[in-house]
């Protein structure tokens, strides 16, 4: 079961930010309009210092997959992507479809019904 994890929704739409960190769970609505690399790196890391969360191998990203804006998506994978290259955490994905409501008890479901993958990612964009 995935513990501490890092959650990461940038479809374009209600985009958000999940972190289970010691049992307890935190949200950050990202507000921009537009996603851009330098905003969305600066709200992470700010989020993450907020909490005072380690990350190491024991820590995880769980990204949306999509479907959503292309932008979006790319901008996601992209930083998980260079902090499990920079910190050796796992990294999962799921479907947007699978999860009804950004909340703790639907991202435990997914966990439970085996919708979070941790091959390799497929986005699903919008044309």
């Amino acid at each position: 079961m995935i513990n501490n994890f890092l959650i990461i929704s940038c479809i374009g739409k209600d985009d958000k930010l999940g972190l289970r960190i010691n049992k307890e769970f935190f949200v950050y609505k990202y507000e921009k309009k537009e996603i851009s690399r330098e905003s969305l790196v600066f709200c992470i890391k700010n989020f993450l210092k907020s909490h005072k969360v380690i990350l190491d191998e024991k820590f995880s990203v769980i990204i949306n997959q999509g479907p959503g804006s292309f932008s979006g998506i790319r901008i996601s994978l992209a930083i998980a992507k260079g902090l499990v290259i920079a910190k050796k955490i796992r990294l999962y994905g799921y479907k947007n479809d699978d999860l009804l409501e950004f909340n703790l008890k639907n991202i435990e479901e997914l966990m439970k019904k085996k919708l979070i993958e941790n091959k390799l990612i497929k986005p699903i964009y919008l044309s």
